[in-house]
């Protein structure tokens, strides 16, 4: 059982997540062999729907975010606009004072979606590893895998013939590596197609050899342990749909080729109706905004719209190239979050914006609490800070609107101040002799 070990992800930290739903997916495969029903299809439909239903209290959470973010932003943007071209230090501090108490207000951390998403990512990531990687993590399927690498690298020249598959390309650098030949060898023959692996079993007498007295690979009259587990509606999970419709054209099986198109096209369509589910930023009314930052929030929803009509293209693109197991994934998982949007807009329409602020500020209050900080002194300071810097800048308005001299007026200006220093010079001092120079200079010029 050594290959298990090695076939699985070795990234650091990110593999203790991976091992964990590796265990939860052959949990799953083995409760459905016990019933009856190996299927490594529908094990992927139960595992993203338990990974997703366990994921559920984040997403909320992440909406409710939202929902107060739409809600605070106003007030964000009009502190922005107020301090907007002043770079000094106490702007700067003030504008920061002023900020936080908006976040206070609501109840809610600057980072507060940040730590849901943190989350969520490396499960996804380990979620999609975990599918990819089948045989490293369902038992069965490996060990039923490792009887025929075995077989193969028996053979004088089995190694060489399985790296030259196109499937083993994604592991060209396993064949390499001292002891991992054959985890390299389970990895390519989980990927490689139906018609590749039936000229294996003819070339390396693959067809009578058996895992727990059932035989792996299908023959004209027995249905193999593979084909039982990968096989799902009629398709072969472990190949890509472009194999399968590639094939299903050439032997003319269309119904088939249906099938294998109809995985990228769920694909694109699950992902498009998911993205119109998700609550929408408010369109920007530019009449009641500064025109930058109308300009700016316009420019940031184009962008998102962009990427919600492009992502769906790219996941048809991605199912239709990788194994037709990822594809059913991603369209389970497509299915899965819209019905889970459908259920959490019901939800936060029907939630007391209001009543959930005083929540949150009430637990903000006793965080702050816990840290030795009073809520109250905390929001006095911010106030403080702010009026000094209204009042400093009012000060600056004041000074800088002053009209400007006319050249007349600097003249009689400088007239009247020479006339001063001249009426009261002491004796001995440099204003009187400046006078006497003066007095001089008038008389020689006579």
């Amino acid at each position: 059982m050594d290959f298990i070990l090695l076939t699985q992800n070795s990234t650091p930290i990110f593999q203790y997540v991976v091992k964990l739903l590796g265990v939860i997916m052959n949990v799953i495969f083995e409760f459905l062999d016990l019933i009856g029903i190996p299927n490594i299809g529908l094990s992927i439909i139960l595992f993203t729907i338990v990974i997703y239903l366990l994921l559920m209290p984040l997403t909320i959470k992440q909406q409710k975010f939202s929902k107060l973010s739409a809600k605070m932003n106003p007030e964000i943007q009009a502190i922005q606009a107020k301090y907007k071209g002043k770079q000094d230090n106490e702007s700067m501090l003030a504008m920061n004072a002023e900020t936080k108490q908006v976040y206070a207000k609501y109840g809610v951390s600057p980072s507060g979606s940040c730590v849901q998403l943190l989350i969520q990512m490396p499960i996804l990531f380990a979620l999609y590893r975990v599918i990819y990687s089948m045989p490293a993590y369902v038992t069965k399927l490996g060990d039923a895998f490792g009887v025929l690498a075995d077989k193969i690298m028996s053979a004088a020249d089995g190694v060489e013939y399985v790296k030259g598959m196109s499937a083993a390309a994604y592991y060209a650098k396993n064949f390499d590596i001292a002891g991992n030949t054959r985890n390299a060898i389970i990895d390519t023959l989980n990927k490689v197609s139906s018609t590749d692996m039936a000229t294996l079993s003819e070339k390396f007498g693959l067809a009578d050899l058996t895992y727990n007295g059932d035989l792996i690979l299908s023959n004209a009259s027995t249905r193999g342990l593979i084909d039982t587990y990968n096989n799902f509606l009629g398709l072969n999970i472990g190949n890509t749909p472009m194999d399968t419709i590639r094939s299903s054209f050439a032997s003319s099986n269309y119904l088939l080729l249906i099938g294998a198109v109809m995985i990228p096209v769920l694909a694109a369509l699950t992902q498009w109706i998911n993205y119109k589910l998700m609550p929408q930023a408010p369109s920007n009314d530019n009449s009641n905004a500064k025109k930058g930052q109308g300009d700016m929030a316009d420019s940031m929803q184009q962008s998102m719209k962009m990427m919600n009509n492009v992502m769906p293209i790219m996941s048809a693109w991605f199912c239709l190239t990788l194994p037709a197991g990822m594809g059913l994934y991603w369209v389970i998982g497509a299915v899965v979050r819209s019905i889970q949007q459908i259920a959490i807009n019901k939800h936060i329409d029907k939630m007391d914006i209001d009543a959930e602020i005083a929540k949150n500020i009430e637990k903000y209050n006793e965080k702050m609490k816990k840290k030795g900080i009073d809520p109250a002194k905390l929001n006095a300071a911010a106030r403080t800070n702010t009026k000094n810097i209204s009042s400093k800048t009012a000060y600056k308005n004041t000074a800088s609107n002053k009209p400007a001299k006319t050249a007349e007026e600097k003249a009689a200006a400088i007239k009247e101040s020479t006339e001063y220093y001249n009426k009261n010079a002491k004796p001995g001092s440099l204003a009187a002799k400046a006078n006497m120079v003066k007095q001089y200079n008038e008389k020689n010029n006579k």
